[in-house]
């Protein structure tokens, strides 16, 4: 054991020098607790199929067990019926409850969001459905944060970065923006499935992500649909990482500067430039 394991957790090893998944360290803490826990939070999120959740973050369990060792967090939490399901034969708590835990426990309001957009993304979560679980828990902690967030929530978003894209915009107090958007020709035939955007102004917006330059293929595929999409009369705006961290007001200006050209008016005098250089970072 000692030349071919290391241990996870008291009891539980892994093969030595891989690094685990959170889907496997969620596993690895439902096994130190002798299979009596229900697992919570981020780790049922990964164990339900949402991507980008991190493997650097602890396990999460709701068990009574209040002394768990480093890398697992316990929360002593009444469940109510029918918020308990299986992945596995691994007792996992439904997507409406973890979207609820994880709402409420997020501090971060960007981090929140492009959890619940994956959650979302990966199980079709209905937000009736984590209304009707605050329903069922009236004096949790943490509802304030949770319901602030709810409403901006959308599965459609594909990585964390189209989640933080689509929110600098509408800090910004712009109309929240459509996501994966399918154009088709005037036949009828498939062109591109845009990030995000307003298909009434034609209007889209990209995030290009590494592989968009270091893929010659992706790159050459990226000519050919933004220039069928410039034939089809649409506007696609792209976005950058550093775009995004340190350049926020820019990106915001050139979507209104695209929307403006198609026709739109504000139903508000200005759009907030400068709330969209702060507020997304939080």
């Amino acid at each position: 054991m000692r030349s071919l394991y290391e241990a996870v957790y008291p009891g539980v090893y892994s093969p030595s020098g891989i690094e685990l998944t959170a889907r496997q360290r969620a596993q690895a803490a439902w096994l130190w607790s002798r299979r009596k826990a229900v697992i919570a939070g981020n780790s049922a999120a990964a164990l339900l199929g949402a991507k980008w959740v991190s493997p650097a973050l602890d396990a999460e369990l709701i068990h009574d067990n209040r002394r768990p060792p480093a890398r697992i967090t316990v929360h002593k939490n009444t469940l109510a019926d029918g918020e308990v399901g299986e992945v596995d034969d691994m007792p996992v708590t439904t997507p409406a409850r973890t979207a609820f835990d994880i709402g409420r426990r997020t501090t971060s309001r960007l981090q929140a969001l492009q959890r619940l957009d994956a959650l979302t993304n990966a199980t079709g979560l209905k937000l009736t459905d984590v209304e009707g679980v605050i329903a069922e828990h009236p004096g949790a902690r943490g509802l304030v944060r949770l319901r602030r967030v709810l409403p901006l929530v959308d599965g459609g978003a594909e990585s964390p970065q189209e989640t933080r894209s689509r929110l600098v915009l509408v800090d910004a107090g712009l109309p929240a923006p459509q996501t994966q958007i399918t154009v088709l020709d005037d036949y009828g035939d498939f062109v591109a499935r845009i990030d995000l955007g307003y298909r009434d102004l034609r209007v889209g917006i990209e995030y290009d992500g590494p592989q968009h330059w270091t893929s010659t293929q992706q790159r050459d595929r990226d000519i050919d649909r933004y220039t069928a999409l410039l034939d089809l009369g649409w506007t696609v705006i792209r976005v950058s990482s550093e775009l995004l961290r340190h350049r926020r007001g820019t990106y915001v200006a050139r979507v209104v500067a695209a929307m403006r050209a198609a026709g739109w008016r504000p139903s508000l005098p200005t759009v907030n430039l400068a709330t969209s250089s702060r507020r997304v970072a939080s």
